[in-house]
């Protein structure tokens, strides 16, 4: 029997000596536990993903030490790490490597040779693909060792198949191990259930697999680390989203166990409450202040941000106008009540006067417009931006995916901040938030979640005059953007073509300012952000 503990740090990209620490630690809990073997993901001793940093030399040099200081104090345990491997030659400098590491040296290496550059990725930027497939023997197993996207072939994709070269190859395995760095996104839990049990019952052999958990930057990395049966059934499962150690022998692999992995919308909350809190935390701020409008957006922020800092480190603050309603301020009032973080109502009708005064002048003659909307919203970021620079608070931005697509947001207004919380869910998805958090009992009020959305920018305005309905939108949405259909594709399924142009005509007259916005979190499969990248200026037209 092989007893192997399977290991999801939360690094901190760069930040070698904690990093180290944490492996360090894992690797002294594996051996209390009497494990032979301790498995940790990809590129874990310098975070994933380093973009950029991997052309410092410096980072190079800080990453080598601190695996030569691993490799010393390893002690007698055997431990699969994910690193960077130096190499000379043509072609880049590095190699993804997973290394092997047995009695203070490194046993056997694999490299990793499918390098994915779509989407947020852009791995073939900083390394060379390996060239060969690694089985190394184990206490009686022989074990067969990929990283991340090497178990993700598809004949589309990929002319090379490692596992294909593995089981070819004179010692084909008896197990397969995975080590990765798989961000998450709303219904990625499944998608890897569907591949990883398909490529069990492919080969008939079980999959250990040690994936990253944490929040970078706008990706997060949701752990789930786990062990398939031969049967390509779940065997055994590490927490979602939270720092684990999953441990189990060579003698159970084959026997299933209760399936929990299911996708949810209780998922989608804890990336984003993992996504705010390792975005403040490693950025080095404990504190966060938002707009509270009354609206489900900012509420739903503002549960996401209390839940994640403590609500005691969250303020909100009520900014009413003169198109502000009472009941705006009551229910943002009675929210902030509900969570016990602190309120504040700031009114900008005083600023808006002389706003007015001061512009009334080049104004004169000229009807009111979306200026004097635009002008409220700035005000409120400004003073909200203001509350920030004082208190050291980070500012969350409360924008939906499905305005920040159509432009249905005010650049240097609305759109100010540090972190953009729910800039990818689709307002659909905003309100089965909201009901999933007042589940138990009433967090939002209830006249949040069923008032029609509006931004109160004048005498009874609502969302749905200037946009179409929000059910209709998000369809047309996901098709463009993620499902990558052209505006014909689309209206086929029964959505007037002219409705389809006009969204997408906004989605594109809009890049400019989603260019300029905060950092987002992603939890669709196509985000705004890194791994979405369209020209500002272009004239293309479908």
């Amino acid at each position: 029997m092989v007893k192997i503990a399977l290991v999801q740090t939360n690094p901190l990209i760069g930040a070698f000596e904690r990093n180290l620490r944490q492996v360090n630690d894992s690797i002294r809990r594996a051996e209390q536990a009497g494990c032979d073997l301790v498995i940790f993901p990809e590129l874990t001793l310098c975070g994933y993903p380093p973009q950029d940093l991997l052309e410092r030399p410096a980072f190079l040099e800080a990453h080598d030490r601190a695996l030569a200081d691993l490799i010393k104090g390893l002690g007698d345990i055997t431990c699969i790490i994910g690193a960077l491997e130096r190499r000379q030659g043509p072609g880049k400098p590095l190699y993804n490597a997973a290394f092997v590491l047995q009695h203070n040296t490194i046993a056997f290496r694999a490299r990793k040779q499918l390098l994915p550059t779509y989407d947020v990725f852009d791995e073939t930027r900083y390394f060379e693909p390996g060239t060969a497939s690694t089985v190394f023997p184990f206490q009686g197993l022989r074990c067969g060792l990929t990283i991340c996207e090497d178990i993700w072939w598809t004949r589309d994709s990929y002319a090379a198949n490692p596992l294909a070269g593995m089981m070819a190859g004179p010692s084909s395995p008896d197990c397969l191990i995975n080590i990765s760095a798989s961000p998450y996104y709303h219904g990625k839990i499944q998608v890897r259930r569907e591949v990883f049990g398909h490529i069990c019952r492919q080969n008939n052999l079980p999959l250990l697999y040690a994936n990253q958990v944490g929040g970078q930057d706008g990706l997060i990395f949701d752990g789930h680390s786990m062990v398939l049966t031969p049967d390509g059934t779940l065997c055994r499962t590490a927490a979602g989203f939270a720092e684990d150690m999953l441990i189990v022998d060579s003698l159970a692999w084959d026997r299933s166990g209760p399936d929990t992995l299911l996708d949810s919308v209780a998922h989608v909350e804890a990336a984003l409450i993992l996504g705010v809190r390792d975005y403040l935390h490693k950025s080095g701020f404990r504190k966060a202040v938002l707009g509270l409008s009354g609206g489900i957006d900012s509420a739903v922020t503002a549960v996401i941000g209390c839940r994640a800092l403590g609500p005691e480190n969250v303020l909100c603050v009520a900014m009413p106008s003169p198109y502000t309603e009472q009941r705006s301020v009551d229910d943002a009032r009675r929210l902030a009540d509900n969570l016990g973080c602190d309120f504040e109502v700031i009114s900008i009708s005083a600023a808006m006067e002389v706003y007015r005064a001061t512009l009334a002048p080049l104004f004169a003659g000229l009807a009111e417009d979306t200026t004097e909307q635009n002008m409220q919203a700035r005000i409120r970021g400004n003073l909200l931006m203001a509350l920030s620079n004082k208190f050291n608070r980070l500012l969350l931005s409360t924008g939906n995916k499905s305005e920040m697509a159509v432009g249905y947001c005010t650049l240097y207004g609305d759109m100010s901040g540090g972190l953009a919380v729910i800039a990818d869910v689709p307002k659909h998805l905003v309100y089965a938030l909201a009901r999933w958090f007042n589940r138990e009992g009433e967090i939002i009020p209830e006249g949040i979640i069923t008032r029609p959305p509006t931004a109160e920018l004048k005498p009874d305005q609502l969302d749905q005059d200037d946009l179409p309905p929000y059910d209709l939108l998000d369809a047309v949405l996901h098709a463009y953007l993620e499902e990558h259909k052209s505006v014909d594709e689309i209206a086929e399924g029964g959505i007037d073509a002219r409705i389809v142009r006009d969204i997408v005509r906004r989605v594109k007259l809009n890049e400019y300012k989603r260019k300029q916005a905060p950092l987002g979190i992603k939890v669709t499969t196509k985000a705004f952000g890194p791994g979405r990248r369209y020209p500002v200026v272009q004239g293309f037209a479908e």
